[in-house]
């Protein structure tokens, strides 16, 4: 990965088309009725731009003079500045319109829709589902390198981590909770610091930089892949707590004047997090949860069923490279603010469409239970446990993984799994330990046919 050209200065090129073109090419440049976007409504940087073939008779360097000419008349100010005292800022283009109109619509109020997840008995475990899902993707965006079956396994069953990667993804489940949590409180520096705190615990060679901004002896520069290209540098510590105040400012901000939509403010509060880089490390996780913090905060409600992380993970590069274009082009958010749309609106899709199978499998099983005396007599839990049985003979089944699945008593899950296995004999029970555990056998289907 390498750092994005830089745009040429707009000054300068204006400068030297005053200067050097005659009345008629200018007159020609500034009514040529350029926009933000090219004709395929594609907010470019200079670095792609520039090899895409101009309108006739212009340069390329003349095409991004009058594309950021536009960009300018919409500019909206931000309040932060970068490190080198230059204000942030960002555009509202058509697409970026119907994507917002498409997330209000997904993901806020009370619009009906056909996804079991509205109105469930298992909305809990829906949930429960996606905060382990987001948890792991998070972690292992940042490297840790338990695989997904062994990282749900350790969160569902409630065991203890066993080395750093599986540390990482259970204090990401932790501060994912955190969030769910608190979601209803307005955002403070104190809250920042001990999601930080969260999710860094055990994890550093210093446990007091868990919760504790950097500070002027640590040296932090993000680099790329090889470990010798310095991508970014944050700004200097001694700012870190006036800059984590503004960005408190931000996010509690209720202005109906200057009216922000709020899936940008959640968008812009994650790349702050990011580019600020208050911690010596965890800054990535704790943006994206701080991301998710906003969107439950404004009641996109549906975003807690949704992994932005396992989207990214898919194009890390995309994802750096938004940071990237807003610092190599006049501080303009509206790169990441785009790419972060198009990540939230994919993971949507991705939920809905887990959601059909889901139905379809919920479905299939209910098909059996039509001519069993169990149609009425299982809930939604047990109903959830002997789906996932009967696709796998031999899992194994806990009474504390039955509470974290489904975020039910312990009580309630014991009662839950002892049904399953001593009134309708639909799982094997085993003494282990103090507990019991439970197995599923490979003739379940044949056992709930004949109830």
């Amino acid at each position: 990965m390498k750092i994005p050209q830089s745009p040429p200065s707009t000054k300068v090129l204006l400068d030297e088309i005053m200067s050097n073109s005659d009345p008629k090419k200018v007159i020609k440049l500034f009514s040529s009725g350029i926009k933000p976007t090219d004709n395929d409504g594609r907010y470019l940087h200079w670095e792609k731009l520039r090899y895409l073939e101009p309108p006739k008779g212009f340069s390329p360097e003349e095409y991004w003079l009058m594309t950021k000419t536009a960009r300018k008349q919409i500019y909206k100010s931000l309040p932060f500045l970068n490190k080198f005292g230059n204000t942030f800022q960002y555009c509202i283009t058509d697409s970026m319109l119907r994507d917002l109109h498409w997330l209000d619509q997904k993901c806020a109020g009370t619009v009906s829709t056909d996804q079991p997840i509205i109105n469930s008995r298992l909305k809990d475990s829906y949930l429960v589902s996606s905060l382990i899902e987001e948890s792991i993707n998070s972690s292992q965006l940042e490297g840790a390198s338990t695989t997904r079956n062994v990282a749900k396994e350790m969160l569902r069953q409630g065991r203890k981590p066993k080395n750093h990667s599986e540390k990482m993804i259970f204090n990401n489940y932790q501060a994912m909770r955190f969030i769910s949590k608190n979601k209803k409180e307005k955002l403070t520096p104190e809250i920042i610091r001990e999601l930080h705190r969260i999710l860094i615990a055990d994890t550093l060679e210093d446990d007091n930089k868990a919760g504790n901004y950097r500070d002027i002896n640590d040296d932090i520069h993000i680099v790329d892949n090889t470990g010798t290209n310095v991508l970014h540098t944050p700004p200097n510590a001694s700012e870190l707590p006036d800059r984590m105040s503004i960005i408190c400012q931000f996010a509690n901000e209720k202005n109906e004047k200057n009216f922000l939509h709020p899936v940008i403010r959640a968008i812009i509060l994650h790349f702050m997090i990011g580019y600020d880089h208050p911690f010596v490390d965890g800054n990535g996780r704790t943006a994206r949860a701080l991301f998710y913090w906003s969107m439950a905060q404004q009641e996109y409600w549906l975003m807690e069923f949704i992994s932005i992380s396992k989207i990214i993970k898919n194009a890390p590069v995309q994802y750096a490279d938004a940071y990237l274009h807003v610092e190599t082009d006049d501080n303009d958010l509206t790169y990441f603010i785009i790419h972060q749309l198009t990540t939230i609106k994919r993971g949507v899709e991705s939920l809905f469409d887990y959601l059909r199978k889901k139905s379809i499998e919920i479905e299939d099983v209910e098909k059996l239970l039509d001519s069993s005396r169990l149609r009425n007599l299982l809930n939604g839990r047990q109903l959830a446990v002997i789906k996932h049985a009967m696709k796998r003979p031999g899992a194994e089944y806990s009474i504390a993984g039955h509470c974290t699945a489904h975020n039910i008593a312990r009580q309630t899950a014991r009662t839950d799994l002892l049904a399953l296995s001593d009134n309708f004999n639909l799982l094997r029970k085993f003494k282990s330990g103090n507990t019991f555990v439970f197995i599923s056998p490979p003739d379940i289907r044949e056992r709930l046919m004949a109830q």
